[in-house]
């Protein structure tokens, strides 16, 4: 694999001072030669070197380029890379490289909203955002052909990836979910995206979910089978503390003994605590003017 390779260059301001100097005496020189050759005092020798000199800082002057901030200059010399410069301001560096602009700065990426099935089979839409960067400028030029395309195209295949990988929602804690779990599932597409893209010199700073939706012919019935799972889900957490809660009363009447109860007494009370408890309404007290038995 190509690495990214820091190539110094010269500073441009003070070549172009010399280059300047050099073409104003290279011309000047060639007119006064001119002139003496006219006289037939003049050296056609030196006629022709100023004029090869004039032509070669003609030629140096096409190495003058500029590197803006978070900017990256790759630099070939006949399809061989030699180095990415980035330096900032006005360069100069050896006429015959080609010198290819790399933006540095941090991008983002929204993909498109995608059709797929969750991990249950559950038709899902969903899209993400991912903010990115080049790190690597010799792997970003050279070891794919077009790394932005490269970047939105692997981005989305991650996304796709994930959706089939978790369920869209999940009332058990313990199971993750698209929904459920969003900081996870962030941390998680991001290690995957960054996975797809290490080889394109790409660090990804950031990936989120931006979209996540039921399938609209879909979206109805899911709705109902999700406040179903909730309602169920609440139930459950309902008795499970309603029954805590009914083992605590009778520990604690037995061990102040406060009253004791037969088997069937301790049953009604069970029976009565547990409607109470877990009733959706408010429970109707009931006097009892006669006996605990009647």
């Amino acid at each position: 694999m190509i690495r990214d390779t820091e190539r110094s260059t010269t500073s441009g301001g003070l070549m172009l001072v010399v280059v300047l100097l050099v073409m104003i005496g290279s011309v000047l020189g060639i007119i006064f030669t001119g002139k003496a050759l006219d006289r037939g005092e003049g050296s056609v020798t030196l006629l022709i070197a100023l004029i090869v000199l004039a032509v070669l800082d003609g030629i140096a002057m096409g190495g003058f380029f500029t590197v803006a901030p978070n900017q990256a200059r790759v630099l070939q010399l006949f399809g061989k890379y030699v180095g990415t410069t980035k330096q900032q301001g006005l360069r100069w560096t050896n006429p015959f490289y080609t010198k290819k602009t790399l933006s540095l700065r941090v991008r983002n990426f929204e993909s498109q909203k995608l059709k797929v099935n969750d991990k249950d089979g559950n038709p899902i839409e969903i899209a993400a955002v991912v903010v990115w960067k080049v790190v690597d400028s010799a792997e970003a030029s050279f070891e794919v052909d077009n790394y932005e395309n490269y970047v939105h195209i692997q981005s989305e295949a991650a996304v796709r990836n994930l959706a089939t990988s978790y369920p869209y929602d999940s009332h058990d804690e313990q199971v993750m979910s698209l929904r459920g779990q969003t900081a996870k599932i962030a941390d998680h597409m991001k290690a995957e995206i960054q996975e797809r893209l290490a080889k394109a010199g790409v660090e990804v700073i950031e990936a989120r979910i931006s979209h996540l939706a039921y399938a609209p012919e879909i979206a109805g019935a899911m709705l109902q089978r999700q406040q179903a799972g909730a309602i169920i889900a609440a139930r459950q957490r309902i008795v499970e503390g309603a029954v805590g809660m009914v083992e605590m009363a009778l520990d604690m009447l037995s061990a102040k003994e406060i009253v004791h109860l037969d088997e069937e007494r301790r049953a009604a009370m069970v029976s009565n605590l547990l409607v109470v408890l877990c009733g959706e309404r408010g429970a109707q007290p009931v006097l009892n003017t006669g006996t605990l038995y009647q």
